[in-house]
């Protein structure tokens, strides 16, 4: 029986230089993850009001 992924990425852009956001599919919260060479940071992806921004959760 294979694992159930919690994470799917629904934005990528650039190749050396890549900027990505990944929802976590439980709780629907997406993430800026940002990486150059061998460096990279994840971090909530907020609103104007410094809220996170919520997608409807898959795995309810």
């Amino acid at each position: 029986m294979a694992k159930e992924e919690r994470f799917e990425k629904k934005y990528s852009q650039g190749a050396l230089t890549t900027t990505e956001i990944w929802v976590d599919k439980e709780t629907g919260v997406n993430y800026l993850y940002h990486a150059c060479g061998y460096s990279g940071g994840l971090t909530p992806l907020l609103d104007r009001d410094g809220k996170p921004v919520i997608s409807q959760a898959i795995n309810r």
